[in-house]
């Protein structure tokens, strides 16, 4: 029997590269609002914890005030948008070929909100059979709260120290500590490899095919 059963994913930063089209979504809010704008790199640091977080994150500490407003304003654009320059990472197909030829039972989580998460997924990765997709919804607390990807192990049906979880920042590092998976990190995602290691990763993947010797044992 394989020490790892199933894998659940993060959405950005893991299986797509979505950094692009999230900064577009929210500079063209903060613009809407005569708000300073943020490069590429910024973004990059401060997604990963949810719209409302990012939002925060964006404005200046003296526009608190605006977040609603800005969060509304990003979430009409994003929508429309969402694709624009979002693709998924190289390898990432084949891994999920893979994945699916071996019938090891895949899933999402994400922080991002659950209506785009879902209609994401199915654009992108609805060639694949996922178990589970979920993003971010009422009255279910956001990674790194362990609630939902332990609600998925146990819609997959495997116990969660057989599950690996796979994501590039913080958040999802202590998602799957809490949850007692296997906390692996994506190098090609949004964060480095030291802050995947500061908090908790046991591995660290280099590129997406580097998951398939972890199911076999090879930690």
């Amino acid at each position: 029997m394989l020490p790892f059963r199933a894998v659940i994913f993060d959405l950005d930063g893991t299986l797509a590269d979505t950094l692009d089209d999230i900064a577009d979504a929210v500079n063209h809010a903060l613009a809407c609002h005569a708000l300073p704008l943020h490069s590429r790199d910024v973004y990059r640091e401060i997604v990963g914890e949810g719209v409302t977080r990012l939002v925060e994150r964006a404005l200046p500490s003296d526009r608190q005030h605006l977040a609603e407003s800005v969060r509304e304003e990003l979430g009409r654009y994003y929508v429309d948008h969402m694709l624009d320059r979002t693709e998924p990472y190289p390898e990432v197909p084949e891994l999920l070929d893979r994945l699916t030829e071996r019938g090891v039972p895949m899933a999402i989580l994400s922080n991002k909100p659950e209506t785009a998460t879902r209609w994401m997924v199915d654009r992108l990765f609805g060639g694949w059979p996922f178990t589970a997709v979920a993003g971010g919804a009422d009255g279910v607390p956001l990674k790194p709260d362990p609630a939902a990807v332990l609600a998925i192990a146990r819609a997959i049906g495997v116990e969660p120290a057989r599950c690996v979880y796979l994501g590039d920042t913080r958040t999802d590092m202590e998602t799957a500590v809490a949850a007692g998976m296997l906390p692996a990190g994506a190098a090609w995602g949004f964060r480095d490899r030291d802050e995947l290691l500061a908090y908790g990763a046991r591995v660290i993947l280099e590129r997406p095919l580097d998951l398939l010797p972890i199911l076999d044992g090879d930690t």
